[in-house]
């Protein structure tokens, strides 16, 4: 029979969206049907926005819903049960095939999606990407866990394995940033350095566990994570003084601040410790140039964390008693909220940095 669905288009020839009204399939074998109580709205969907295509786009990769219909594969979760989500598959090492990406015919041809589409009132997707989670949970700001946190935290205490005592710089701390920072002071960081060009966004990472925040805008992020980590009686092999963060996370994934997260990081103490982590979180659009002679001399670390090397069947149970202990504030991270309809509205505040911390869709 099928479930009626409100699904947010991406046409090939405009980067405004559309809202249509379509049937979704009955699922596969290995397929579930959601309804969805609320998506994230992710910076990383501007990029597919802008993105040259040949055919629609359906858009969303994160979101809390409940269970409506399964394939007759499909065996860790039921119709009735609670699911978030999320773009990454729930337990790859463990997987027998890749999962199957979702594509929905709609008015103008069939439409792709990215592994998941969640800018909809139904989706349908793949059980490797829906994770069964507590019926009690909150069904709204959960939401972005599937993306947000999960990518940002867990580029933390996964991809870094950051310990307690270490030192942290964030550059940019929208949704994925400020998710760093809960990763980074759960992780008994410290200091916690927010790195951005707005000053309301540097007081907001505050509320999240920052200890410091440097406006690039005014100042030279580098120079100044410098001065705030300098090391007594540690040189570097040229013998000055060691200095910089043992982790520095780009949450942007702009020329610039993939730029100067390398040399933001700790200059290597020779002969008796490495050089620091660069982490990259947010997608790339460009090439980079790095000085790799800072990189050789001072044994310093460029890595890439994606989708924060979370295995959501693992990571999700975390991050939800993190919001249930209060370590993690999902109710002040969320501090936009959309309707479908609202949609076009929703990507032009993001893409203009009006959204503080992550906005949401709600249906």
């Amino acid at each position: 029979m099928g479930t009626p669905a409100r699904v947010a288009v991406l046409p090939v020839d405009s980067n405004e969206l559309r809202i249509e009204s379509v049937t979704l399939p009955d699922p596969g074998p290995t397929q579930v049907v959601v309804r969805q109580f609320a998506s994230g709205i992710c910076h990383s969907q501007l990029h597919q926005i802008h993105r040259p295509r040949e055919q629609p786009v359906i858009l969303g990769h994160e979101s809390t819903g409940v269970v409506l219909e399964v394939g007759a594969d499909v065996t860790h979760v039921r119709p009735g049960d609670t699911v978030l989500v999320t773009w990454v598959p729930r337990n790859a090492s463990v997987a027998a095939a890749p999962p199957v990406r979702a594509t929905l015919a709609v008015s103008d041809g069939e439409a792709q999606s990215e592994n998941v589409f969640t800018w909809a009132d139904h989706t349908l997707a793949d059980q490797q990407y829906v994770v069964k989670v507590d019926p009690g949970i909150r069904t709204d700001v959960t939401a972005i866990i599937g993306c947000a946190i999960m990518t940002g935290a867990g580029a933390v205490i996964n991809t870094a394995g950051v310990q307690p005592g270490e030192s942290v710089a964030v550059f940019g701390v929208g949704g994925v940033g400020l998710s760093a920072v809960v990763g980074a002071r759960v992780a008994g960081a410290n200091p916690i350095i927010a790195v951005d060009l707005d000053d309301e966004k540097l007081e907001f990472a505050r509320r999240f566990g920052a200890t410091h925040g440097i406006n690039a805008s005014r100042e030279d992020p580098i120079a100044a994570i410098h001065a705030l980590t300098a090391r007594d009686g540690e040189y570097t092999i040229l013998q000055t003084p060691v200095s910089g963060v043992d982790y520095a996370f780009d949450c942007i994934g702009i020329k610039a601040t993939m730029e100067q997260i390398v040399p933001a990081c700790r200059t290597g103490h020779f002969g008796a410790r490495d050089g620091g982590t660069a982490v990259l979180v947010g997608v790339p659009g460009t090439t980079v140039e790095l000085n790799a002679i800072d990189v050789l001399l001072n044994e310093k670390h460029f890595i890439g964390s994606i989708g924060g090397s979370c295995a959501p069947d693992r990571d999700f149970p975390r991050f939800l008693e993190w919001q249930d202990n209060g370590d993690l504030d999902l109710d002040a991270m969320v501090t936009r909220r959309f309707t479908l309809d609202q949609i076009n509205e929703a990507t032009a505040a993001l893409e203009a940095g009006r959204i503080t911390g992550r906005a949401i869709l709600e249906f």
